[in-house]
């Protein structure tokens, strides 16, 4: 591949983004120059009006297979500057949809996990791989895999590092949907379609905010924290429009997303550095 071709490529149509990881000859392996694009590529999309829903997939057979292994040949051991920017989805204040094509390994499944919602290839192979390449879960791999499967899952998964299908995903709650290959893409764009025809920007990304940050915390300061929330959704012009489309039976006109709507905290805003995350004060 020239090295002037993109690692990252960009398509925004009816405010549906869909971003494409671009090194095919290597599965979308993943190296810092990739990461740099990708996460540029978000926070640039995140204060962008024509997108309200981004779509992340692999150019050619692969979702990521993971850390390039050249480049881990080369590491010293010292990951840290780089592991708080994987974090970086989570933070985005949009809805991200997988689009998992092929095979998913190490920091591609991590990227996938960091998604909030997974379609796959029933035939997509899968593998935590850390394990069996002498390597620890890293990377809040060990918060994430808990939370979408169980406990139990988790622990199979990664201590033996096992290869399992995307059929076998969807049974453990790795994924949210398994369709047949040739339909992934199209199935994923589907779903972020109707995101963004339908539903408001900005109570998707307080959502999104309040799912991240709640999930640790007790059930009443959650509940109370929510009902602030409510009443400050149901001041905005979104909730005008949302009960007068569904009276008038038409498409909701939402305005795009609203970022001061979402509370600050670690998952707040945003600045992708390059290295890592600057969270808001």
């Amino acid at each position: 591949m020239p090295a002037d071709t993109p690692l990252v490529l960009r398509e925004v149509s009816n405010g549906v983004a869909t971003v494409t990881l671009n090194r095919p000859d290597r599965m979308n392996a993943w190296t810092p120059g990739l990461q740099e694009q990708l996460f540029g590529t978000l926070e640039e999309f995140a204060d962008d009006p024509d997108v309200r829903v981004v779509v992340i997939t692999g150019a050619g057979r692969g979702f990521c297979v993971g850390a390039d292994t050249e480049v881990l040949q080369e590491t010293d051991g010292d990951g840290e500057a780089s592991s708080r920017g994987l974090f970086v989805p989570m933070q985005f204040p949009k809805p991200i949809i997988a689009a998992i094509n092929g095979p998913c390994a190490g920091l591609g499944l991590q990227l996938a996990l960091m998604c909030d919602i997974r379609f796959a290839s029933k035939t997509a192979k899968f593998t935590t791989a850390f394990a069996r390449r002498g390597l620890i879960a890293e990377h809040g791999l060990t918060w994430l895999l808990p939370r979408v499967t169980t406990m139990a899952n988790a622990l199979d998964l990664l201590m033996t590092a096992r290869v399992f299908t995307g059929a076998e995903a969807k049974d453990l709650g790795v994924v949210n949907f398994a369709v047949e290959p040739e339909e992934v893409l199209d199935k994923a764009r589907e779903f972020a379609q109707d995101l963004a025809d339908n539903v408001s920007p900005t109570a998707m990304g307080v959502i999104k905010w309040q799912v991240y940050n709640h999930t640790d915390m007790p059930l009443w300061p959650s509940m109370n924290h929510s009902d602030e929330l409510m009443v400050e959704s149901i001041r905005r012009d979104d909730f005008k429009e949302g009960v007068a489309s569904f009276v008038e039976k038409r498409k909701p006109n939402f305005a795009p997303l609203d970022r001061s709507a979402i509370p600050d905290g670690p998952w707040g805003e945003f600045e992708y550095t390059g290295g890592g995350l600057t969270e808001s004060s």
